[in-house]
C-alpha cells in the first residue's frame, strides 16, 4: 500500500496521541465505549465526565472541536431515530418543551443521542490521529483475524483505483451525449454498474495470480512491526481506565 492512500478524516500532526501505536489507542477506544455503554442512561452526570475526558483528549492531540463538530453529522440518522422515539414509543406520559411525549421513549432518546455521540466522537478522534494503514497494522497487531485485515487492505489499496475507473466511465459516456437526467437512463448506469464489476473482478484475479508467482501463502509480510512500551500502554489506558471508574461510580450511586 502506498503511503499516499490517507483517508479524509486523518489530520496530520505531532502530538502525543499521534505518536501512540494504533493498537494501544483501538483498546482505548473499544474500552472506552464498552464504559459509556454500560452506564445507566439515568446518570447524566456521568455522560457528562465522559465528554470532558474526549474533550481532554481532543486538546492533547490537538483537534479542534470544530473538525469533530463537522464530521459528527454521520449520525444524523440516528439523531432522526431518536427524536422520534419519545412521539412512537408507549407508556406514561410526560411533558417536555411543551410536549406531551412518552418518560420511556424520552430517555431512551437520550441513550441513542448521548453514547451515540460518546462513540462517534471517540471514533473520530481515533481516525483524526492515526492513519488507515497504521490502523491495520494495529488490528494485526491485535490478532484480528488475517483474513479481514486482508481484506480491508486491498480495500483501501483499490478504493482509488476503482473510483477512476469508475471516473473514466462517466466521461466516456458523456463524451457520447449520455446525460443521466431520469430513471429512463438507469438501465445504461446499471450496464455500466455491470461492467465495473466485471472489470473490478477481473482486475482481483490478475492480482491474485501476481501474488501467488511471488509466494503468496495466506499472509501479507509485516514491513513494519507495530511495538509498544509500557508507558505508551499506561499512556493510552488512561481514557479507558477513567471512564471505567466513572460508570463503576454510576452504578454505585444507583445502588
Amino acid at each position: 500500500m502506498g503511503a499516499g492512500h490517507a483517508h479524509n478524516l486523518y489530520r496530520a500532526g505531532d502530538s502525543p496521541l499521534h505518536r501512540l501505536p494504533p493498537h494501544c489507542k483501538l483498546v482505548a477506544v473499544v474500552l472506552f465505549v464498552f464504559a459509556v455503554v454500560a452506564t445507566p442512561r439515568e446518570r447524566f452526570w456521568a455522560f457528562g465526565v465522559y465528554a470532558l475526558l474526549l474533550a481532554a483528549v481532543a486538546a492533547v492531540g490537538r483537534v479542534p472541536v470544530g473538525y469533530v463538530l463537522r464530521r459528527v453529522v454521520v449520525e444524523v440518522p440516528f439523531v432522526a431515530f431518536a427524536l422520534a422515539l419519545p412521539f412512537l414509543a408507549t407508556g406514561p406520559k410526560t411533558e417536555f418543551l411543551g410536549l406531551t411525549v412518552s418518560h420511556s421513549g424520552l430517555l431512551g432518546a437520550w441513550n441513542i443521542l448521548a453514547k451515540g455521540t460518546l462513540g462517534v466522537v471517540a471514533s473520530i478522534l481515533l481516525a483524526a490521529t492515526t492513519p488507515l494503514r497504521d490502523l491495520l497494522l494495529g488490528m494485526e497487531r491485535l490478532r484480528m483475524p488475517q483474513l479481514l485485515v486482508q481484506i480491508m487492505q486491498f480495500m483501501l489499496r483499490y478504493m482509488d483505483v476503482i473510483s477512476g475507473e469508475m471516473g473514466r466511465m462517466r466521461v466516456a459516456r458523456e463524451s457520447r451525449g449520455f446525460v443521466a437526467r431520469d430513471v429512463r437512463q438507469l438501465p445504461v448506469v446499471a450496464k455500466s454498474a455491470g461492467a465495473l464489476f466485471i472489470r473490478s473482478y477481473e482486475r482481483g484475479e490478475r492480482v491474485h495470480l501476481a501474488m501467488l508467482s511471488r509466494g503468496y501463502e495466506g499472509t501479507m509480510p509485516r514491513i513494519v512491526e507495530a511495538q509498544a512500551s509500557g508507558r505508551q500502554w499506561a499512556a493510552a489506558s488512561a481514557l479507558p481506565l477513567a471512564a471505567v471508574l466513572a460508570c463503576a461510580a454510576a452504578w454505585l450511586a444507583g445502588g
